[in-house]
């Protein structure tokens, strides 16, 4: 699932090739991807991109008012195109219009997006190819009309984010890594960074958070910087077809099953869960225990 640092890079990629670009095509080949649409989406044809950002894991389109607007009706305000890309979902760009047809390079696609910027066109295509097809596409007046928005914590790289607000989510007994990736608590850490965070504060992943010392729960909090900032800035620049593959080359246990930790050596094991898993070190985060499965990596 893409997260905070991919999906950062990927929001300033296309906001410098795309803010001032105007939408000319928006191909939807079924319904299924678009959740909610309080306009139709044939009416943001024509209108030109503001900006394009990020809430949490969710890209977001600023799509400014139609050029003939008059006063009172839909086109005469802005509107926003949401993107939740879910487990499986991505995009790929190009330099040209995309085509008309309803199929794509390893099978299904949820949208196709055309631009046209100073004499530049561009394309995008958004994809899923999980088995489960959870890509999500929203049009709405505002990004908190998005439920999953609405309800989003704060953004762990937010300047005013400290560690005293951090700390206040370490009083209950909800396992570390359910903490690290409860949207509602903090917006933008999935499975694969929680998992590298609790590596580099050398935690159980299972541990309960009201169990934590404050010395822990800081060790947590600067892991959590340090790689976060330290991904933006690796993947910053990247072309989006280049940003899966930096974060799976970057991952230090995640991913990385039977593979040497490296930073003890020991064997990096995985705990299943229904539909994820989490990898860890038992030498670096369990005391050399090894996790048995326990329902869900949320617990």
């Amino acid at each position: 699932m893409p997260e905070l640092p991919e999906i950062t890079a990927l929001t300033d990629f296309l906001d410098e090739q795309l803010s001032g670009a105007q939408l000319t095509q928006l191909l939807l080949p079924s319904a299924f991807a678009l959740k909610v649409a309080d306009v139709p989406h044939e009416s943001l044809i024509g209108r030109t991109v503001e900006s394009v950002g990020r809430r949490g894991k969710f890209l977001v389109f600023e799509i400014a008012p139609a050029a003939e607007a008059r006063e009172g009706e839909d086109s005469a305000e802005p509107l926003y195109l949401i993107v939740n890309f879910a487990k499986a979902g991505w995009l790929t760009f190009s330099d040209k219009q995309p085509g008309n047809d309803a199929t794509a390079a390893g099978g299904y696609f949820a949208a196709q997006l055309g631009f046209s910027n100073n004499g530049s066109d561009f394309g995008i295509t958004l994809t899923d190819v999980g088995t489960w097809k959870g890509l999500a596409i929203f049009i709405v007046r505002e990004p908190e009309d998005v439920h999953g928005i609405a309800e989003l914590g704060p953004d762990p790289l937010d300047p005013a984010f400290g560690l005293d607000e951090f700390s206040r989510f370490f009083t209950h007994r909800q396992q570390i890594k359910g903490i690290l990736k409860n949207q509602k608590l903090m917006a933008g850490i999935g499975n694969a960074y929680s998992d590298e965070i609790l590596h580099a504060a050398k935690l159980s992943p299972v541990a309960p958070a009201s169990s934590l010392g404050p010395d822990a729960v800081e060790r947590i909090f600067t892991s959590m910087q340090d790689i976060l900032n330290g991904a933006v800035q690796e993947f910053s620049g990247k072309k989006p077809s280049e940003l899966k593959p930096a974060k799976k080359a970057s991952m230090r246990v995640h991913g990385r099953t039977g593979e040497p930790c490296p930073v003890c050596g020991d064997t990096v094991r995985e705990v299943a869960f229904v539909g994820t898993s989490l990898q860890y070190c038992p030498t670096c985060q369990t005391n050399g225990e090894i996790l048995a499965r326990r329902g869900s990596s949320d617990d």
